[in-house]
């Protein structure tokens, strides 16, 4: 009785550790960490091959496409650094010079490489208040 209690036993411990080791790795696979710019840029090293989502803002200027093409070269900035982008896609109507976006794909010491449907453009708030006479210093 006691051999076939501790092959019951070494059975599930062997399956809970392979378990465990198949979670842990997709887990690892599947995260992707959301950062700023300047952030990414204080250890790029750090960085590199790990998915991540970049929040900053597109450099006035800095779009560029390929004609004929959609691969796209872009800059994202966040007090003061400054990221290059590369991305192949359809990117948002509201993906423009200023905007406020989320880039999510892999850095390397070329740049961050955006993955398909990685631009995430932020749209501006329809609930924003309007501007009132007092905030535009109405004359008395």
């Amino acid at each position: 009785m006691l051999p076939k209690t501790v092959k019951r036993i070494v059975t599930t411990l062997v399956l809970t550790v392979a378990f465990c080791g198949v979670l842990w790795s997709t887990l690892a696979e599947g995260t992707e960490y959301y950062m700023h710019v300047d952030e990414v840029l204080a250890e790029p090293e750090a960085w590199y091959g790990k998915n991540l989502q970049v929040h900053g803002y597109v450099v006035a200027g800095s779009r560029l496409v390929k004609p004929d093409t959609l691969e796209y070269r872009f800059k994202v900035e966040n007090n003061g650094s400054v990221i290059d982008a590369e991305y192949t896609g359809i990117v948002p109507d509201t993906f423009q010079d200023g905007s406020e976006v989320v880039i999510s794909g892999q850095l390397d010491s070329h740049g961050f490489t955006v993955k398909p449907n990685g631009v995430m453009a932020k749209c501006p708030s329809k609930y924003e208040p309007k501007p009132t006479l007092d905030d535009v210093g109405a004359v008395e």
